[in-house]
């Protein structure tokens, strides 16, 4: 890690307290990365649902590369679904000494053939149990976690980009997420990439190669503005220490159904049915469902504000999700919920409230003020609530710069 980092942060994570930075920005979430893996010494560890072959995709493969080139030891977990055609590039990083690759839940049938649409199909339950975890650890002193995947549209690097949230994480939350990392690494479901095909050895070399050359050109002027770990936390008003940070996930035996008492939503709702003052929710795909439903206009009922922020249709990537909660809109408004779209329905197509590109809600994150009894008051009252609830209250005040979205429906 950052020498700098370890002098500035020893004395808080040895009386244990955990360091979060909230990375709202979409270049510095890919500067973080940069900085992370550039720093690494000993250690690496991976986990996204998707991970581009596109130019932000491979600098910082390249970047992954290069580490695994000065002898840090690289464990990279991909879901299955990620937007390869072939195997080709996972072998040639699985091939380097220093690089181990699984893929989680796989597909027995591989490169895209016309019988791994028919496995899809026939085991319809186990094929869409899929890891949605994101997370970059390095050298077990330093975690970015969040709901970033890796590619431009996550760094603003393409036409439409994505508004999402990720923290950095350091000391005790890190050791928590690491071992959710070894819990999805060590299970089952993770399998390594050389059993899943061995066919395509011939190409391994020619592609790291290619990769390990001339590093990919940045997107942007603004990515790799900063030289150290130390200047990036110093210039994002600094770290927020706290006693109080739990790091959770589905647990992997989800991809069979199994433990179901051990999933987010038995560790969520109750956070959120504990509120008597306000809930404030941001999903990018928000279907209440008739549960979902009942529990916020419940809360209503009971006095406590409760504001959602979502996508419009205008900025959705999935039409079919607004369609679903499109049904539930003017029922939660006459419920006393105070709805919000991200570009919302009246906007004129030059507008764009990220200047001259497109965007799309991402953020996944909801704020409750205050806790139940069960949680601790320094919990309540810590900052970290009150860094979230600043980042999305910024993307609800987005939301606002149209008109409120109620006066866009009908009533029917």
């Amino acid at each position: 890690m950052d020498a700098e980092i370890s002098r500035l942060t020893h004395d808080k994570i040895a009386v244990g307290k955990s360091g979060l930075l909230l990375i709202a920005d979409n270049y510095d979430a890919f500067d973080v990365r940069l900085l992370a893996t550039r720093n690494a010494t000993s250690s690496l560890d991976l986990m996204y649902y998707l991970w581009h072959d596109d130019q932000t995709g491979r600098a910082l493969m390249q970047e992954v590369v290069r580490a695994a080139e000065r002898g840090v030891r690289v464990r990279m977990l991909l879901d299955d679904l990620n937007p390869r055609s072939s195997d080709v590039a996972y072998l040639a990083l699985d091939g380097h000494p220093s690089i181990e690759v699984k893929l989680f839940n796989p597909s027995g049938m591989r490169n895209g053939s016309v019988f791994r649409l028919l496995e899809l199909v026939s085991r319809a339950f186990a094929m869409t149990r899929r890891m949605h975890n994101k997370a970059w650890i390095a050298d077990d002193s330093v975690a970015i976690v969040g709901g970033r995947n890796i590619g431009n549209a996550y760094f603003d690097a393409a036409e439409t980009n994505f508004r999402d949230l990720d923290l950095l994480l350091l000391g005790p939350a890190v050791q928590q997420t690491r071992r959710i990392f070894s819990a999805f690494w060590n299970c089952d479901a993770a399998t390594p990439i050389q059993l899943l095909n061995a066919s395509e050895q011939g190409e391994r070399t020619g592609y790291l190669d290619r990769l390990a050359g001339k590093l990919e050109p940045s997107p942007s002027g603004s990515f790799g503005s900063w030289r150290s770990m130390a200047e990036f936390v110093a210039a994002s008003n600094g770290i927020c220490w706290t006693n109080s940070v739990r790091v959770i996930s589905d647990p992997p035996e989800k991809v069979c159904g199994e433990r179901r008492g051990n999933w987010l939503t038995e560790e969520l709702l109750p956070i959120m049915r504990s509120t008597s003052e306000s809930l404030e929710i941001v999903s990018p795909y928000f279907i209440p469902g008739r549960n979902g439903f009942e529990i916020l206009t419940g809360l209503a009922k009971r006095g406590a504000q409760v504001a959602v922020v979502t996508n419009s249709l205008a900025a959705t990537d999935v039409a079919a999700v607004h369609g679903a909660y499109s049904k539930y809109r003017w029922k939660l408004i006459q419920n006393g919920i105070q709805l919000f779209e991200l570009q919302p329905c009246d906007r004129q197509p030059s507008i764009s409230v990220f200047g001259s590109k497109g965007a799309s809600l991402h953020t996944k994150a909801f704020t409750v003020e205050p806790l139940g009894a069960a949680r601790t008051d320094a919990l309540r009252k810590s900052e970290i609530q009150e860094l979230v609830g600043q980042a999305l209250h910024a993307i609800r005040r987005q939301a606002q710069r149209g008109r409120r979205f109620e006066n866009c429906i009908g009533k029917g």
